[in-house]
Order: C-alpha cells, then sequence, then structure tokens
C-alpha cells in the first residue's frame, strides 16, 4: 500500500497557474512570443516527470512483464492483475488486447512519449514507440498482440520529448535533442526482422537524416502526406529566420531530403495540420494549407509557395492558456476542427477552471474568419494532451484519464458541441482514479495513441508504463461515428 501512495503523491498536486510559473502578475503576448511562456511549461513538466522518477513510476518491474492473454472490459473495469490496484483499469467498449513496457520494449530510461502506426500494403500493421532514448518497433497481429522487433537509437542525447509520423513508407522522427536532426526511416526494413532476435538498427546506415533544423532540435512533426512532405515545428531558437515555425521537408527523394523553406510569420507553431485544401472557402480550393496551433491563437496558411507561405488569419479564444493541437473533423470537406488547449486545466482559465479537458470546437468555412462556436467537456478531471479524428470520431490522449473516444460527427449539424458524447474509454493510468472528479490535473499517463489502424486495433503510448493496445470487441475493423 505505501508503494501505491507513492506514486500516487505526485498526481495530487494542485494545478500552477502561468502567472505562478513565471513569477508575474499578468501574462502578456510577449511572454508567448519570447518563448518564456513554453519553456516555464516545459520545465514545469520535468520537474514534475523527475518527481515520479524519485518515486519509482518508471520502474518497470512493478507492472506485468507480460500480459498471457487478453483481458475483456467487465462492468467497467478490465482487471490485468487481480488484487493490484495499479493495474485494474477503468474501461468502456475497449478491450486490453495487449501490453509491453518500456522496458520489454528496449528503453534503458523506462519513459516514452509519441507513437504512430504504419500499415504495410500486405496488411501487416506496425507501430513505432516514441522513448527518451530511441524508438522502438512493433507489429501487432490482428488480434492485437504486441511483438517487439528492435529500435532505433536517439541520435545524440536522450530526450523525452521525441515525435513521430509517416510520410507514405517512412517513419519520420523528430526531438527536442539538440543535435539530434529529423531521422527518416524506411518501415520497409521492419518486413524481414526476425522477431526472436530484435535488431538495434544503425543511426548512420539504416536512416536518412535531415539536417536542416537550426540547431538540430525540433519539438514537433507533421505529415504532409499527400504532398510527400514532412513538417518541422517548434525549432528552436526563436530567433533564427524561421523563428520556429513551419520548416518544410521535401520527402520526395527520402534518401535526400530538402527543404524549400518555411513559414515564420506567426512566430513559433506548437503542431499543425498541413492538407490539400477541400472544402467551401472557394478561394483556397486544391491550396495547400496548413492549420497552426500556435500557443494563443488558430493560426492558418496558406503554404502552397514553402518559400513564401502567408497567413489567412490568426484568431485567439476564451481560455486560450497554451493552443496545443487539434485536428479537422473530414480533410475531404474542411468545415470544422477541434483544438485542445494543454494548460487552460493547470491555469484555471473558463471554461476549464473546474480542471474537466475541454475540447472547442471551431467552423472553419471561412478561412479567413474562423469561429470558436462550442465546446466539449470530459466527464473525467485530467488534462487533454493529443487528439486525431477517424471516421467521425475524436480519439484522445487524455494524460491521467487515458485514452477517451468521442463521437463528433454531430458537429455540422450542431457547431456548438452539445451532440459530442463519449463513446468508448480506456484509463491506463489508475494511480489517481480515487481523486476528485476521477482524476487529476497533472502531465501524466498517456502522451499519444495511434487509431488509424485498419484492423480497429488502438496503439497508446504513455509516459511511465509502456504501450497499450485496446480494441472495441464489438466492430469488425475501425470504429465509427453515428454520423460518419
Amino acid at each position: 500500500m505505501k508503494a501505491v501512495l507513492a506514486l500516487l503523491a505526485p498526481a495530487m498536486a494542485s494545478a500552477v497557474s502561468l502567472k505562478s510559473l513565471l513569477g508575474e502578475s499578468e501574462i502578456s503576448k510577449e511572454m508567448y512570443k519570447s518563448g518564456q511562456v513554453h519553456e516555464a511549461i516545459m520545465s514545469y513538466k520535468m520537474g514534475e516527470w523527475e518527481k515520479r522518477r524519485v518515486q519509482g513510476a518508471y520502474n518497470s518491474t512493478q507492472y506485468l512483464m507480460a500480459l498471457p492473454q487478453p483481458v475483456k472490459c467487465v462492468n467497467g473495469l478490465a482487471v490485468a492483475k487481480q488484487g493490484d490496484p495499479l493495474q485494474t483499469y477503468r474501461c468502456r467498449g475497449l478491450d486490453l488486447q495487449d501490453f509491453k513496457t518500456h522496458a520489454e520494449l528496449g528503453s534503458r530510461t523506462g519513459s516514452g512519449s509519441s507513437s504512430w502506426g504504419w500499415t504495410s500494403p500486405e496488411g501487416r500493421e506496425f507501430g513505432a514507440i516514441g522513448q527518451a532514448d530511441g524508438t522502438a518497433f512493433i507489429e501487432i497481429s490482428k488480434d492485437g498482440r504486441v511483438t517487439y522487433l528492435g529500435r532505433l537509437p536517439q541520435q545524440s542525447v536522450t530526450s523525452q520529448w521525441r515525435e513521430i509520423r509517416t510520410v507514405k513508407n517512412y517513419f519520420v522522427i523528430g526531438s527536442e535533442a539538440q543535435n539530434h536532426g529529423v531521422q527518416i526511416f524506411d518501415a520497409r526494413k521492419l518486413l524481414t526482422v526476425n522477431p526472436a532476435t530484435p535488431k538495434t538498427f544503425s543511426t548512420t546506415s539504416d536512416i536518412s537524416l535531415f539536417n536542416g533544423l537550426p540547431v538540430g532540435r525540433t519539438h514537433n512533426i507533421v505529415s504532409f502526406e499527400e504532398k510527400n512532405f514532412a513538417v518541422a515545428v517548434g525549432a528552436n531558437p526563436r530567433t533564427d529566420k524561421c523563428k520556429s515555425g513551419l520548416i518544410f521537408i521535401d520527402l520526395s527523394n527520402p534518401a535526400r531530403p530538402t527543404s524549400p523553406g518555411c513559414a515564420p510569420g506567426d512566430g513559433y507553431v506548437h503542431d499543425a495540420q498541413c492538407l490539400v485544401y477541400r472544402g467551401p472557402d472557394t478561394r483556397y480550393t486544391g491550396r495547400d494549407v496548413c492549420y497552426g496551433y500556435n500557443e494563443d491563437t488558430l493560426t492558418i496558411y496558406d503554404v502552397t509557395n514553402k518559400a513564401a507561405a502567408t497567413i489567412i488569419s490568426r484568431t485567439s479564444y476564451t481560455g486560450a492558456a497554451y493552443t496545443h493541437q487539434g485536428s479537422v473533423l473530414d480533410p475531404n470537406n474542411q468545415q470544422f476542427l477541434l483544438l485542445d488547449d494543454e494548460y487552460d486545466e493547470e491555469d484555471g482559465v473558463q471554461p476549464a477552471a473546474d480542471g474537466y479537458p475541454v475540447t472547442y470546437v471551431w467552423d472553419i468555412r471561412s478561412l479567413t474568419a474562423p469561429k470558436q462556436t462550442g465546446i466539449y467537456k470530459s466527464s473525467v478531471r485530467s488534462i487533454d494532451h493529443n487528439q486525431y479524428v477517424y471516421n467521425g470520431l475524436s480519439f484522445q490522449s487524455n494524460y491521467g484519464a487515458g485514452l477517451r473516444v468521442l463521437d463528433v460527427s454531430s458537429v455540422p449539424r450542431d457547431p456548438t458541441g452539445k451532440g459530442i458524447r463519449e463513446v468508448a474509454f480506456f484509463d491506463i493510468f489508475p494511480d489517481d482514479d480515487t481523486q476528485p472528479g476521477g482524476g487529476a490535473v497533472a502531465f501524466t499517463g498517456t502522451w499519444s495513441h495511434y487509431a488509424g489502424f485498419p484492423s480497429g486495433n488502438i496503439l497508446i503510448n504513455t509516459i511511465e508504463r509502456g504501450v497499450y493496445i485496446v480494441k472495441n470487441p464489438s466492430v469488425t475493423g475501425q470504429m465509427k461515428g453515428e454520423f460518419a
């Protein structure tokens, strides 16, 4: 019981406002522009993670080192280990197919971050798991069982921030580590790996490397797959000519990545979604458009000319504390998007002052005049981090509240968000379940997930524990929203 309480203690910490973090009575636009806000949040996160490391949260031996068989969600619980509250998971509509600790996936640090997936032309499903000391590769069977294949080490030093996306058959990997660059790894190399002898891939001969970042670090990677581009965002320093904005990486020849230019116009970009525009604003039909999540605004760019991108609009909203990430509902009909703010719950600002994560609904039918039209509030206290929309469903990694699945297919009919409903969830972080509101406002639990596999398998990567595979047992293939 003492061990359980020790793990719970950091999650009980009170929320910390931006004013407290920065020691200021007011937060100005300049504090965002200069990087003070982001640096303070990153420093705060690292401090909280270090506390948990000292508490033993990253010690993989306390978790099942092999899940003997899938665990069904029964009466709202998936019990992986009888009698262990830290391996008893709250759930609805999702079974636990498999789990592997970060140690089982080759990590020495035991800490995770981003993740993504790739499906081979033959239909085999693979995952790339971001860890502080590199990227682990797994194959996921159709019934959700995990096989570890090997890893690609970090390019320089370790970093908790490792982001992964795919462009066609390539995993594109960036990190906040200085001198790391962007690793470009051909996922087809995984097809012939013998799992009996997991392979450590070379950081020289097994990848190509984009070295065009100012100091080799980037906060995030964006896939613009239709145009064979990756985009590095948040590449410090902000004083560089690209201002930590969108840095375009041409992958038409993945062996020799180049950059045609960048978009510095609105400074630091935390995350983005770049698409060929298909939607009602006919002024931009067929143009290359990026939806930027820029710390305190939704900023929309025309990036058709990668050497001379322009800003279409820049819009803030009530509750903006740290505009983090978002997703267009339908890339083939770009009318609405969902936006998440990573610090509004911590900052205690409305409408997230009570600590229940807020999803902001936006009407983007006019790219020059987007409007925030509504919200959805989650049912469990936590912080929302990353969300991706598939088939009218928003899959959200909400830190300690785990993976939440929202049916957002009603939004085109009701942009207020009142028709949004939660249809499934799997809470991968039981440590805080007894807290008021069912969870804690803390940077613990799941960082990211990938829900794009045709089989319906969903990969969830976590900071402290490892990788979970969950699946809706009632659905063949991917889940779909009611109106999708």
